[in-house]
């Protein structure tokens, strides 16, 4: 799609040669920055003097080469004094550089926690529209490789900005005091290492970014593919020799993009090199002429040459600053990018906790549509840069759906895939906004009440339910971080699955694999009933909760359901009309409207699209 009306471009692109955001740096500062800096005032002093040390070696060397050279009565004492002092120079700048190397990691790694945890946060808090466009991948290298990024804009580029400046400053003026005809011919190449780093900056921004961008992609394809569904549908599909060829291309791209971007930097910096020899040798030809005229001593001329040394390296990194910041930056951009992401779902001000909940749910007026890509995900986490994300909302789903669920009963969802029937659900939950109407948990629109009270008030068993990869006790607490181990276990005995947690060699302690992958389908059911039973919510949500189970499975998971289902509202999705005949109420959604309701009798004898449903899974068996 191009941009145009309805698409906005959410991500950026290396090579529209973009600018950082005005204001990066204030609000590194003000967000990140400013609590340490203390520490940070601290981290200063001691590259300050770290830096300013490093010129005095210069200076002392140059007592001793004209005491070796005119050798004058008290040359050797002049000569060991002064090698004592280069010995305690090095000794007090070995002091500031432990200090000065505490600093920099406590606050870089205070700093990368800070990051991480606001993410974390951040995309935690993000609706569920979010996680059904991003790439896990690229977000996973979002709060790892980009958070490490900017950790050392702050704390390396930061210090070494610093040190070089001091560094420059010291040794110049030390120049000065030798010899100024000298300084001036050797600071007359300054222009020249000016124009390399203008020319070479944007490239090594732009390829930066690249290489982050490529990155971020080939933790995607790592992640999808070694999960275990990724896994299994390689093998079934025999395409092993295929997924390494699109990995190898991917890690390809990766490594030329390393390689341009060593070429570059490598270049630039042999350039400056060459330029830093061009002056030295200058000193060391107009000095020594000098020096053989009586202008200046020997000694005089070493002490500068070492100084012009000093000078120019980070002279060079100096006039390379505005490319190290801004490819230092590029990191806290993309950071900022995912916390800049809105977050639609969130509790209202002034919204109030669900207290004591019944369950009763009303469905107002309630229409639907999928929220735009644009208001829900960001280009960079999507397919890579240059995509371009619709602005425009999708298709209705729902259209003017109108029920109540009274307290303790059940409602059953009934309907052909599509129809609309998990989406109903997923509003009561707050997953996604209404459009239009109301959706109301005892009698409060649930936009009104907090995401913690109103998540505490309902639980939910899907068709496949996530377990996360640990033991089947901490899968359980999930639920309830303080059950006793006597809650899990009548929790499990009420779900008909601790029969089969005994069995196991390490009991409850048992790991069940990703995703549960070592529990059978029946298994991760009742595991997740019990983890429901634990939460003891009002409201019980069933999304197709025994559409893939055998029937000897399905037989206890039933059972299962209904001690889970005694005294709740429950909310049913099944396609199996036999798991909902005895419903209070039946919905037969259609097309996003509910098109009838009723009891099973009363839908039987009323003909439609129910009775066609019920004729057509009970007619063999009738």
């Amino acid at each position: 799609m191009m941009p145009g009306t309805g698409a906005v471009r959410r991500g950026t692109t290396p090579q529209d040669g973009q600018r950082l955001p005005k204001g990066l740096a204030k609000r590194v500062w003000r967000e990140f920055a400013r609590p340490y800096r203390g520490r940070l005032i601290q981290l200063l002093v001691a590259i300050s003097a770290a830096s300013a040390l490093v010129v005095l070696p210069a200076l002392l060397i140059q007592p001793i080469v004209n005491a070796i050279s005119a050798r004058p009565p008290d040359a050797a004492r002049t000569v060991t004094v002064y090698a004592l002092g280069l010995f305690g120079v090095a000794i007090v700048a070995s002091g500031f550089s432990v200090w000065q190397r505490y600093l920099s990691s406590y606050i870089g790694e205070q700093l990368i926690y800070d990051l991480r945890r606001m993410l974390y946060d951040h995309v935690q808090r993000m609706p569920l529209a979010f996680f059904t466009r991003t790439q896990t991948g690229a977000l996973i290298s979002r709060l790892n490789n980009d958070v490490i990024g900017a950790q050392r804009a702050l704390t390396g580029t930061f210090g070494t900005l610093t040190a070089n400046v001091i560094q420059v400053v010291t040794a110049v003026g030390a120049m000065f005091l030798l010899e100024w005809r000298l300084t001036l011919l050797t600071l007359s190449v300054l222009p020249l290492f000016v124009v390399l780093a203008k020319n070479v900056g944007r490239r090594l921004q732009a390829l930066t970014r690249e290489s982050m961008q490529l990155n971020a992609d080939m933790n995607t394809v790592m992640t999808e593919r070694f999960n275990v569904s990724g896994a299994l549908l390689v093998k079934l599909f025999g395409r092993p020799r295929e997924e390494t060829d699109t990995f190898a291309a991917s890690a390809q791209r990766v490594a030329d993009v390393g390689v341009r971007s060593a070429i570059v930097g490598r270049l630039f910096f042999v350039t400056l090199s060459l330029v830093g020899a061009l002056g030295t040798a200058a000193v060391y030809l107009i000095g020594g002429r000098l020096a053989l005229s009586g202008a200046m001593d020997p000694g005089g001329v070493v002490a500068f040459a070492a100084l012009v040394t000093q000078a120019y390296q980070p002279l060079a990194a100096l006039t390379n600053a505005p490319v190290e910041v801004l490819t230092a930056f590029v990191s806290f951009d993309r950071v900022f990018e995912i916390l800049d992401l809105r977050q639609p779902i969130a509790d209202a001000p002034g919204a109030v906790d669900l207290v004591t909940p019944k369950g009763e749910i009303t469905f107002d007026g309630v229409s639907f549509a999928y929220p735009s890509p644009a208001d829900s995900s960001l280009a960079s986490l999507e397919r890579g840069w240059a995509e371009v994300l619709d602005a425009a909302p999708g298709p209705p789903v729902l259209h003017d759906v109108t029920f109540v669920a009274e307290p303790g009963q059940t409602v059953a969802l009934v309907g052909p895939s599509g129809a609309g029937k998990s989406t109903i659900t997923s509003l009561v939950t707050r997953l996604y906004e209404v459009s239009s109407g109301a959706v109301r948990v005892d009698g409060h629109d649930v936009r009104d009440l907090t995401l913690a009270s109103l998540a505490s008030a309902v639980g939910v068993v899907s068709q496949d339910p996530h377990l996360f990869h640990d033991t089947i006790r901490e899968n359980l607490r999930y639920a309830r971080p303080g059950a006793t181990d006597g809650e899990i276990e009548a929790a499990c005995r009420a779900a008909q699955i601790h029969s089969v947690i005994a069995a196991l060699p390490e009991g409850y302690d048992t790991l069940v694999g990703e995703r549960g992958y070592r529990m059978s389908g029946g298994e991760k059911q009742r595991l997740a009933i019990a983890r429901v039973l634990l939460k003891q919510p009002a409201v019980i949500i069933l999304d197709e909760a025994t559409a893939h189970l055998d029937s000897e499975s399905e037989v206890l998971v039933q059972q299962a359901l209904r001690t889970a289902l005694t005294g709740r509202t429950s909310l049913v999705i099944a396609h199996r009309l036999s798991t909902i005949v005895n419903a209070d109420q039946i919905l037969v959604v259609a097309g996003g409207r509910i098109v009838q309701r009723g009891s099973h009798d009363q839908l039987v004898r009323a003909g439609g699209l129910y009775a066609d449903l019920y004729r057509t899974q009970f007619a063999a068996s009738a």
